[in-house]
C-alpha cells in the first residue's frame, strides 16, 4: 500500500517539477528577447509609465469638460516642453565639459604628478606606467558624459515614446470596458492594475520630489563653491537619485573630482561634504517619512533588481528598477503559487507569521 501511494503521488510532483523547470526556462527566454529587443523595450515601458502618471491629470481635465484629446495634447505639451528643456540643458553642458576634457585632464596628470614627487620626497618610490595602468584620469572625468549617453539616447526617440503614450491614454477610458468583457474575474484583475498603477505613480511622484530637491540643493552648493558646471552636476544628482544605493555614490565623483582640480583638497573637501549632508537629509530622513512604507522591497531586492535591470535594458534600466520590480512582485503575489517568492522580496517578515 505504501508502495502504491508513492506511485500514485511521484507523476504530480513529477509535474510539479517539470513546470518549475518550464517556467524557469521561460523566464530565461524572456530576458534574453528583452535584453535582444532593449531599443524597443525602454521606449515602450517609458511610455506606459509615463501613461500611468499622467492618467490622473487627464482625466481630471476630461471630467471638468475638457474634451480627451484636448486633455491628451496639453499633456504631451507639457512633457515634449519639459524633454526639449531637459535635453538643451544636459546638451549644451556636455558638450561643454567635453571640450574642457584635455584641460581637465592635463591638470590631473599635473596633481599625480606631484603626488608622485611628494611620495618619492618621502621614501616611497611609485612609477607613473603603474599609476597610469590602474587610474585613467580620462575614463574619470568621462563618466558623466557616459552616464547620460543612455540618457540621450532616450530623448533621441522621445517622438515614439510621446505617440505611444498618446495612443495608451487614448485608449485609457475603455480599458475596464474590455478588462469585464475579456476576463472572467475581471473585478480581481482591475483592482490588481489598479494596486500597480498607484504604487507606480505614489513611488515615481515622490522619487521626483526628492531628487529634484536634490539637484536644486547641489546645484546651489556648487554655485557657491564656484565649481565648474553646477547646472550639469545639478542634473546628474537629478538623475542619478532615480538609482537606489549607489545613484548618489556616483553622482558626486565627477563634481568632487573638478573640485579637487580647481581649488585643490579644500574644495574637494567641501563639495564631497555638501553632498553628504544633501544626501543624508533627504536620503535618511525625508524620504523614509514621505514614502511610508517605502517600495515594499527588502533592501537585497533593490540593490539585486538594479544590477538586474541595468544589465537586461541599460542605464534606463538602472533607473526604472523598482518600478518594474514592485511590478513583479505584486503580479507575484496574486497567484498562489508563487506568492512565497512575493513574501521574500519584500521588506520584512509579515507579522501573521511567528519568529521562532
Amino acid at each position: 500500500m505504501a508502495i502504491g501511494k508513492a506511485d500514485r503521488r511521484g507523476p504530480g510532483r513529477e509535474w510539479r517539477s517539470a513546470r518549475w523547470l518550464l517556467s524557469g526556462a521561460a523566464f530565461v527566454i524572456l530576458v534574453a528577447g528583452a535584453r535582444a529587443s532593449a531599443d524597443i523595450v525602454v521606449p515602450f515601458l517609458l511610455s506606459v509609465i509615463l501613461a500611468v502618471l499622467f492618467a490622473g491629470p487627464m482625466q481630471w481635465m476630461h471630467s471638468r469638460g475638457a474634451p480627451r484629446w484636448l486633455a491628451v495634447s496639453l499633456i504631451i505639451i507639457v512633457v515634449l516642453g519639459i524633454t526639449l528643456a531637459f535635453g538643451t540643458v544636459i546638451g549644451a553642458s556636455v558638450i561643454d565639459f567635453t571640450q574642457s576634457l584635455p584641460f581637465y585632464n592635463e591638470r590631473l596628470q599635473e596633481e599625480i604628478g606631484g603626488l608622485l614627487v611628494w611620495l618619492a620626497a618621502h621614501g616611497v618610490e611609485v612609477s607613473r606606467d603603474i599609476v597610469a595602468d590602474t587610474f585613467d584620469p580620462a575614463a574619470i572625468l568621462s563618466v558623466a558624459g557616459r552616464i547620460f549617453t543612455g540618457i540621450g539616447d532616450v530623448l533621441g526617440r522621445i517622438g515614439l515614446i510621446l505617440l505611444t503614450m498618446t495612443f495608451i491614454l487614448l485608449e485609457w477610458s475603455g480599458f475596464r470596458q474590455k478588462t469585464r468583457v475579456a476576463f472572467a474575474h475581471s473585478e480581481e484583475h482591475l483592482a490588481r492594475f489598479a494596486e500597480i498603477s498607484d504604487n507606480i505613480k505614489k513611488y515615481l511622484m515622490l522619487k521626483t520630489l526628492i531628487s529634484l530637491a536634490t539637484g536644486v540643493l547641489v546645484t546651489v552648493w556648487l554655485i557657491i563653491l564656484q565649481v565648474d558646471f553646477p547646472l550639469l552636476w545639478g542634473t546628474l544628482a537629478f538623475v542619478l537619485n532615480f538609482i537606489p544605493n549607489i545613484g548618489s555614490l556616483i553622482a558626486a565623483v565627477p563634481p568632487v573630482l573638478l573640485a579637487f582640480l580647481q581649488m585643490g583638497f579644500g574644495g574637494a573637501l567641501f563639495t564631497a561634504l555638501g553632498y553628504l549632508v544633501v544626501n543624508f537629509i533627504l536620503a535618511n530622513l525625508i524620504e523614509p517619512r514621505v514614502m511610508g512604507e517605502g517600495v515594499g522591497l527588502s533592501t537585497l531586492v533593490v540593490f539585486l533588481s538594479l544590477v538586474f535591470w541595468g544589465w537586461v535594458l541599460g542605464p534606463i534600466g538602472m533607473l526604472l528598477s523598482v518600478p518594474l520590480t514592485m511590478i513583479c512582485r505584486i503580479l507575484l503575489d496574486a497567484v498562489d503559487e508563487t506568492r512565497w517568492i512575493a513574501v521574500l522580496m519584500g521588506p520584512r517578515q509579515p507579522e501573521s507569521v511567528p519568529v521562532e
